[in-house]
């Protein structure tokens, strides 16, 4: 039976752990050859280890230009273009307006903006026609969150590249859309709590109580939305933001 991504070539930045992993694995499933980026060679050997033989690791810290280009490099080397990019590397930490630095504004709008940015228009060459871009947004993006302004700022930034970039590609049929998690059991997640398993769970059951549906998310749960943003199932959806949130940001 053939799979819904049988031999189509995917990236996908930030594919080490969590959601991006999840989303990996599953394209893999579905017959995709997969590329990946992470910062930690140890941890993306894993990650390879754990999609399958169809993929691909490249390192890469994605707010640098010159890894970016590498990544791209080394998709050229066996393939000559891209079907699907889902732009996922991204992250931030929890500051309070009063206490907030260069440095904190500087590292999460170096990934969760300007990465994202050069990782989408450095992939532009090698993007097939009707290809999909899917961008990891977040539901913070368009609620208010204590001490989590700079993030959520960043993402708000990604909602909006979504709706102008589907007008900038349209001559090609290239959609752009975002999926914007609620909480999701990750391990980016739970670190915010810091190191100690109970706070960490403590987070957790906080973060259910706030959601309508009464759980956290699960990785799978997101990848499953990314999949279809990038199948001819959502082939007339364009810049659209897709929350996979459990009503968090609805209700």
């Amino acid at each position: 039976m053939e799979r819904k991504f049988d031999n189509k070539v995917v990236v996908v930045t930030g594919g080490t752990s969590g959601i991006g992993l999840a989303t990996a694995k599953k394209f893999a499933s579905e017959g995709a050859y997969v590329f990946v980026t992470g910062r930690r060679q140890e941890e993306l050997d894993k990650a390879v280890k754990a999609i399958g033989p169809r993929a691909t690791g490249v390192r890469a810290d994605m707010s640098k230009l010159a890894d970016i280009d590498r990544l791209y490099d080394t998709v050229q080397q066996s393939h000559p273009q891209i079907d699907v990019l889902y732009a996922n590397a991204g992250g931030g930490s929890m500051l309070p307006l009063g206490a907030i630095t260069e440095e904190h504004f500087d590292a999460t709008f170096g990934t969760n903006v300007k990465g994202l940015v050069f990782t989408v228009q450095k992939a532009l060459p090698l993007l097939r026609d009707d290809a999909s871009i899917v961008l990891t947004g977040s539901v913070v993006g368009s609620t208010g969150t204590a001490a989590f302004s700079i993030y959520s700022a960043s993402k708000a930034a990604v909602r909006n590249l979504a709706r102008s970039w589907t007008l900038d590609l349209k001559e090609r049929g290239i959609r752009v859309n975002v999926v914007s998690p609620g909480p999701i059991r990750t391990p980016g997640l739970v670190e915010l709590a810091g190191n100690d398993t109970a706070q960490q769970q403590g987070l957790l059951d906080y973060m259910a109580s706030q959601v309508p549906i009464g759980r956290v998310g699960e990785a799978d749960e997101i990848a499953d939305a990314v999949l279809f943003l990038s199948s001819p199932q959502a082939k007339f959806i364009a810049g659209t933001e897709l929350f996979v949130d459990g009503g968090l940001a609805q209700v």
